[in-house]
This record gives structure tokens, sequence and C-alpha cells, in this order.
């Protein structure tokens, strides 16, 4: 067996990992800038789709409802609460629309099993996603 094997099983050694990938997230937001930090909360939902999706398939219940629950926040308190409903006019009111329903969907994915649901609501933001990435470099020359 080797020391890899042996260390991943304990559970200290889990501990240490699950420390060590907290502050390496903290370490990327510290440093992140505020469109990097969208780019974050996109990461974010599309991993925790594919982790519900995941416990879907396997039919762990627990994981699904954690991993449809974060998605639901990364929306609506990241993602929809960075909108500036003033500034950003026609197009914050659409996203802002947008989100909701993408947190409508996302708690009937929930209760319904709905594979279907979770491709649906990833359909509806990689548009955006994809167009944020894009705009990176000229967000990033305007710094």
């Amino acid at each position: 067996m080797s020391f890899a094997a042996v260390a991943s099983s304990t559970p200290r050694t889990q501990r240490f990992a699950g420390a060590y990938q907290q502050v390496g997230v903290q370490t990327v937001v510290a440093d992140a800038s505020a469109h990097r930090l969208i780019e974050l909360l996109f990461e974010g939902y599309f991993a925790d789709i594919a982790r519900a999706r995941g416990a879907l398939r396997s039919g762990d219940v627990a994981t699904k409802g954690q991993a449809i629950g974060h998605a639901a926040r990364i929306v609506e308190e990241g993602l929809k609460a960075a909108l500036d409903p003033v500034g950003g006019g026609r197009l914050a009111a659409d996203l802002a629309d947008l989100y909701a329903y993408i947190g409508i969907r996302l708690t009937q994915a929930n209760l319904s099993n709905d594979e279907r649901i979770l491709d649906e609501c990833a359909r509806l933001v990689a548009p955006l996603r994809d167009a944020w990435v894009a705009i990176g470099p000229q967000a990033a020359t305007r710094n």
C-alpha cells in the first residue's frame, strides 16, 4: 500500500486537505478582482450543478440537496446580489428575472429529482458565464 493510499484514508489527513483547500479558496478570493469574483461564482455554480447531477444519479439525496442549495445560494446571494439595478438598467432587471427563474427551477429540480431541470439551469447560465469570461481581458485592462 502506498503512502498516498494510507494518507488519503485517514480522518486527520482529510481534515488537513479540507483546511488546505479552504485556505486556497480564501487566498484566491482575497486576491481576486471584482470580475474574477463573478467568474468564481460561475465556476462554483457549474461545479454544484455537476455535483447535484452525480448525486441524483447515485441516489445520494443529501448531497443532491446540498449541491442544489449551494447553487441556488450562488445565484441569489452572489450573481443576483452583484447586479446594479440602477446603473445596470434593463439588462440588470432582465438578469434579476432570469436569476429568480433559475432559483425556482433549482428548487423544482431538487423536489422532483429531475435532471432535465438541472440541465436547463446549466444551459441558461452557460452563455452568461461564457460572455463574462470573454470580456475578462478587457476588464483586466481597465483596472
